[in-house]
């Protein structure tokens, strides 16, 4: 799964120790998650576009099958 979250992170001036503080996990974590290297559960998910003001959908992007 692709994720806009460092882009929407940057975008409003978030560190990644700041939004890891945000969300209660570590720095690691959204280091991962930004990478793609690791899909946060719904809840975290929800938490992340909660930060950000806006949709699940619009962080997470699912990669279509062809």
């Amino acid at each position: 799964m692709k994720n806009r979250m460092k882009e929407l992170r940057q975008e409003n001036s978030i560190s990644q120790e700041q939004m890891a503080e945000m969300l209660g996990v570590s720095r690691q974590t959204i280091i991962s998650i930004e990478k793609g290297r690791y899909n946060p559960s719904l809840p975290l998910a929800i938490q992340i576009a909660r930060c950000f003001n806006t949709y699940v959908e619009e962080v997470f992007l699912l990669e279509e099958e062809e």
